[in-house]
């Protein structure tokens, strides 16, 4: 917390360099300054309010503390900056709070804090004064999540939605201290390595999941304070599971005590509907070219790795971001000063803020939810790139989830969709994402996606997740995908947890475990996740038995696992893949155990590779591929 000094008699947390990185569009600091800050001055106890409104007239705090009269606090300008100051002393942590503005363009406005750390919980908008201390007991964590975040590293996401996750008998949410043991338990048994939060930042409309967001220094009040938040990320930190953000920077919710028109301006949007509408939610897009405004998100993304300790941050709808005429059709969307459709003040933000974030914690990653094929989106900046940690790869879960539905009868006409993303898997950092974005709206569950009767679609799914695990990036996996779930993700309603009465259920539990169990421990399915050195074909054009076999390949000659699929329900016989060693290979893992609900097909725990040349390498192994199974082989030791 900065000591305040005085200027021109009166209080301030504010000094020229803010000012100047502030208008420069560089600083990353802001909640220290602006928002509400508990204080001391002179001896009295109080809190320091400050907004930016520069095209206010008039503008007063009010608050439980002075009956909500506008007349009794008035704030002060601070020079020509355009924020507006004022000292209020016996005001104490817990107090409600709102600005009320008079502007120079007429109406007057009663606004939430765009600073604030808290708020009322929904639908009351007003912004809560709060103290963020916290004693934090994550330090051992801290110390090691560099190696633990790292791009050759194992990392296996479990997304959640907190509303929806578990709840109370009740029906009612879970708060983040009770989520915290509940969780971190689950994610240690089901082996996932981070967990990344559907966003957590205040926003008023419950089902638009986070992503509507009014809040952008505030965790949503409905599970708790923001020393809850706090508790439940020390807990994960604690028992070894990182913690990943999801953050909208490109766009926010309309509501009218939020940051839409804030002193009576377009303060954080653009003017134009054509650029300051988003097309397909109907919510304000920032204005990227005004500085102040890349202030304020910088210092909103900072915030959240600076006083919550998260792992990283996950940006949502990017592609919205970086294109003008991003769901727009002709004539609804404004050209560049270039003439072409990029956003070019979205690209220098996002490349300041990627730079920004590994400057001040290199030990942390960043997501791009980017669904086009812009280039070089986890390039560094210093490289031409947009300089994110990973991209999530849209196209291989399209594509997969397109391919999966098939009958396997028909999936031999559609292999290109298993082959086609290693033509350019190497481009990028990928993480293989299985979203919550799949599984609402009509789109059914993972599970129910799947073609055949119950037995083969249980085999589809348990084959879908063996395949996003074998594959080269990262892995996520939203929550109740792990165990089969049949109906559709419902943010009202919360996992199906009992159906791992059922033993389908459970095994495909199990199964999704195992997985995560071996992406841990077995170097050549991580140490490698990104680049193209990671991973080469044996047989990928096998489209009439629909099948398909690949070596993952660590840094060591003997750091390698042979992984073959078989998408139908035929069992083959005598399969030969060449491989590239000899001696014995061991089946480490088979998607048709018994064990996960399978028939028990399978290779009776490995199989002796023959002197046979095959598909370009010297031995090769006569395998046993059971029906819409996944297979994993290592080479036995000694």
């Amino acid at each position: 917390m900065r000591e305040p000094r005085i200027e021109d008699g009166e209080p301030t947390l504010l000094t020229e360099e803010d000012l100047w990185l502030f208008g420069e569009g560089s600083h990353t600091r802001l909640y220290e300054v602006l928002g509400a800050h508990p204080i001391t001055v002179a001896g009295k106890n109080g809190t320091l309010f400050a907004v930016w409104a520069p095209e206010a007239k008039a503008v007063s705090v009010v608050g439980d503390f002075n009956l909500w009269d506008p007349h009794t606090h008035r704030m002060r300008p601070h020079r020509r900056s355009g924020i507006w100051e004022c000292f209020v002393p016996g005001v104490s942590p817990g107090a409600l709070y709102k600005y009320h503005l008079t502007s120079r363009h007429g109406p007057l406005l009663l606004k939430a804090d765009p600073f604030a750390f808290y708020s009322e919980i929904s639908p009351r908008s007003a912004s809560v004064v709060r103290d963020l201390s916290y004693r934090w007991g994550d330090a051992r964590w801290l110390r090691e999540r560099g190696g633990r975040n790292a791009l050759d590293a194992p990392i296996a996401v479990y997304e959640i939605h907190l509303g929806s996750w578990r709840r109370k008998e009740d029906g009612r949410s879970l708060t983040y201290r009770e989520l915290a043991p509940l969780l971190s338990s689950y994610v240690q048994e089901t082996g996932f390595t981070h967990v990344e939060f559907l966003p957590v930042m205040e926003h008023p409309f419950y089902g638009s999941w986070g992503y509507q967001t009014t809040g952008y220094f505030a965790p949503t009040s409905r599970y708790g304070s923001p020393q809850e938040f706090m508790y439940l990320v020390n807990h994960l930190h604690q028992h070894g599971v990182g913690v990943i953000l999801d953050w909208v920077p490109s766009h926010f919710a309309t509501d009218g005590h939020g940051l839409g028109r804030f002193d009576g301006s377009h303060l954080y949007e653009h003017a134009d509907p054509k650029r300051g509408i988003h097309p397909d939610w109907g919510s304000f897009t920032f204005n990227y070219d005004r500085h102040e405004v890349r202030s304020f998100l910088l210092s909103s993304g900072l915030f959240w790795l600076d006083v919550y300790h998260a792992d990283g941050l996950r940006l949502d709808a990017v592609a919205s971001m970086l294109y003008r005429d991003y769901s727009r059709k002709k004539g609804e969307w404004v050209p560049n000063e270039r003439g072409g459709r990029e956003d070019l003040a979205a690209i220098r933000f996002l490349r300041q803020l990627n730079e920004a974030v590994y400057r001040e914690h290199p030990d942390v990653q960043t997501f791009a939810e980017e669904s086009t094929a812009w280039p070089m989106v986890s390039r560094p900046t210093s490289l031409g790139g947009l300089g994110f940690g990973l991209k999530w790869d849209m196209g291989w879960m399209h594509d997969t989830l397109v391919y999966m539905a098939k009958d396997p009868i028909y999936r031999a006409h559609h292999h290109d969709k298993l082959t086609f993303r290693m033509l350019y898997a190497g481009h990028e950092n990928f993480v293989l994402p299985l979203s919550h974005d799949e599984v609402v709206h009509g789109k059914g569950s993972l599970l129910t996606k799947m073609p055949g009767d119950d037995w083969q679609r249980f085999a589809n799914l348990r084959l879908v997740l063996g395949y996003m695990y074998a594959g080269v990036g990262k892995k996520l996996l939203f929550m109740g995908g792990e165990i089969g779930q049949r109906g559709e993700w419902d943010h009202e309603s919360v996992v199906e947890w009992s159906l791992l009465d059922h033993s389908t259920h459970r095994g495909v539990q199990r199964w999704l475990a195992d997985l995560n169990r071996l992406y841990r421990t077995e170097p050549a399915l991580y140490r490698r996740d990104c680049g193209d050195l990671g991973f080469q074909w044996v047989e990928p054009n096998d489209a009439a038995a629909s099948a398909i076999a690949f070596l993952r390949w660590g840094r060591a000659d003997r750091e390698v696992v042979l992984a073959v699929g078989n998408f139908t329900p035929v069992v083959r016989t005598d399969y030969r893949v060449g491989v590239p060693h000899g001696g014995r290979w061991s089946e480490i893992l088979n998607s048709d155990a018994k064990d996960y609900g399978g028939s028990g097909q399978g290779n009776l725990g490995g199989v002796k590779a023959d002197t046979l040349p095959c598909q370009g390498f010297p031995q090769s192994l006569s395998l046993t591929l059971p029906p819409l199974a996944m297979l994993f082989f290592k080479p036995a030791i000694g």
